[in-house]
């Protein structure tokens, strides 16, 4: 059962892209202080988030790196009966230049117009290192768990694997990622971008709003994952 209910944690990590942080306060001592982020996945699955050093829940951390992040269904009609996350975590600032160039590089794919502003003002990289999950799928579906993450094996390394997969599919396959778009009945204004592939699905970017789409069944090899996408742009 924790199994089953890890994946669906999982999933619904994968499927949102942004949460409420919940920081201990300095200005009001004893209180909580929630902020509304965006987050993307970083190699091992945790959630990596870019920050101003400005921010209240910045100096929070830097004081208090104990922290929240809450993650729910987008659009339910019922709150109480839909899917929730919240993630107990220590938040760790990336100071070190290597592991900050990939976190760019892979932040900047999923929000791209962050870049603009990384630039402009001062804003650092945090990652959320997980200590414990809250996992709640609905009425009576309620779970504590200790592993959700999943390592990506294409994420490794500074990520050349995913970005050179990532690349090729935007640059080589639009025909194929807009029939990814029709089968799953999502918005087709604007096009679609790949944003990121993991082991068990990938991200498409339509305008600012992020889609994961789920493999049949998990992919550990660039050969798997091209087996994948074929299978699915043919179905």
């Amino acid at each position: 059962m924790s199994a089953e209910a890890s994946k669906h944690a999982r999933q619904l990590l994968l499927k949102e892209y942004r949460g409420v942080l919940s920081t201990h306060s300095q200005a009001m001592a004893g209180f909580p202080f929630g902020s509304a982020v965006p987050y993307c996945l970083d190699a091992n699955g945790w959630p990596l988030i870019l920050i101003s050093r400005i921010a209240q829940h910045t100096r929070n951390l830097k004081a208090d790196r104990h922290c929240s992040l809450l993650v729910g269904e987008r659009a339910a009609e019922d709150v109480q009966a839909a899917g929730r996350l919240t993630l107990l975590a220590e938040a760790r600032q990336l100071d070190e230049p290597a592991a900050i160039e990939s976190a760019a590089q892979r932040y900047y794919r999923y929000f791209p117009e962050s870049r603009d502003y990384h630039r402009v003002h001062d804003f650092d990289f945090w990652v959320l290192e997980p200590v414990r999950w809250r996992y709640i799928g609905g009425f009576g579906a309620i779970h504590w768990l200790d592993h959700v993450a999943l390592a990506n094996p294409f994420a490794v390394e500074n990520g050349e694997v995913e970005q050179g997969m990532v690349e090729h599919m935007n640059h080589d396959h639009a025909a194929a990622i807009a029939r990814y778009v029709e089968q799953a009945g999502l918005p087709q204004s604007s096009v679609a971008q790949m944003a990121g592939i993991d082991s068990e699905g990938f991200h498409l970017r339509i305008g600012q709003a992020l889609h994961w789409l789920a493999f049949a069944a998990p992919c550990e090899t660039p050969l798997a994952v091209r087996q994948a996408l074929v299978a699915m742009a043919r179905s």
